[in-house]
């Protein structure tokens, strides 16, 4: 599997899909990281009322349309978690399910993260907290882990993680119904706070305490800076130039990450315009 590229794509909601499809117009060498779904906030959405052509259509039915599209224009979407990318100077590493990824530009389309971090969060990632449990779930075995989800699909990565660990916790972040292995203690409750000293020790919750060796967030975003170190961000937001530009060379984004509003013509239309500006930084470094 060849895994140098022209542009990197992450995310796969409209403006992901929008950057795909332009990519692909000007004949660029291109990864799609996302998955098969496209996006829990559209497949979600009742009913999208200003979406230029589309009166009244629902989320589900605007989801089956985008997919249509990509099979017609045969975009295949990588399902890899990505957790870090690195600037590298010339190109970008993105590492991905454990696998690394090269690319001469990245277009960062992966929404917004919602709510804000845990306290301890951020101080111990890397050190019992992690967002990908294919990734790191094998540091684990045998030991006890957490899992906070915040999607229903996520259950597969709490399973993954029964076979591996002694004993899984299972903190579901919605309200469907939770169908996860047996051995799996489901826990209906609200973290607080992530504590330890070198490591990650203790769960804090409203209700109860837990003595986990590492603990999994499982969001359907990563927060910007976390994801790509040396961004520069205005709270959760990335900042973008006319032309989805980042403070990073060879850097674009889109959507909703870049900022209010929060609707999805918007964040096709600067979809298309970070693919063409990726395709022209492309062109211009194969001159020089």
């Amino acid at each position: 599997m060849n895994t140098h590229y022209d542009i990197a794509i992450i995310g796969t909601g409209p403006a992901g899909l929008s950057a795909a499809i332009n990519a692909k117009v000007r004949n660029k060498k291109f990864i799609l990281f996302g998955n098969d779904h496209l996006s829990m906030k559209l497949e979600k959405a009742h009913q999208i009322n200003n979406y230029l052509g589309f009166p009244g259509i629902t989320g589900q039915q605007m989801q089956t349309l985008f997919q249509e599209h990509l099979k017609e224009m045969e975009i295949e979407i990588t399902e890899k978690k990505v957790t870090n990318i690195y600037h590298m100077g010339d190109y970008f590493s993105i590492l991905a399910n454990n696998e690394i990824f090269e690319s001469k530009t990245i277009i960062l389309a992966t929404g917004v993260q919602v709510g804000k971090r845990f306290e301890g969060e951020d101080t111990f990632l890397g050190r019992g907290v992690s967002y990908c449990a294919t990734c790191d779930g094998n540091f684990y075995r045998g030991k006890v882990v957490t899992v906070i989800a915040y999607d229903k699909k996520e259950e597969e990565e709490a399973n993954f993680l029964a076979d591996i660990a002694n004993k899984v916790y299972y903190i579901p972040m919605y309200r469907e119904e939770v169908e996860v292995d047996k051995k799996i203690e489901v826990i209906r409750d609200r973290p607080v706070e992530i504590i330890g000293v070198q490591q990650v020790t203790k769960l804090i919750m409203q209700n109860r305490e837990l003595d986990t060796d590492g603990i999994f967030i499982l969001r359907d975003t990563i927060s910007p800076s976390t994801l790509l170190p040396g961004l520069e961000t205005n709270e959760n937001h990335v900042k973008v130039d006319r032309l989805m530009q980042t403070s990073l060379p060879g850097c674009f984004a889109a959507g909703d990450i870049v900022g209010k509003p929060y609707q999805y013509i918007k964040a096709a239309g600067e979809g298309n315009i970070a693919a063409l500006s990726a395709a022209s930084y492309v062109d211009a470094k194969a001159k020089a």
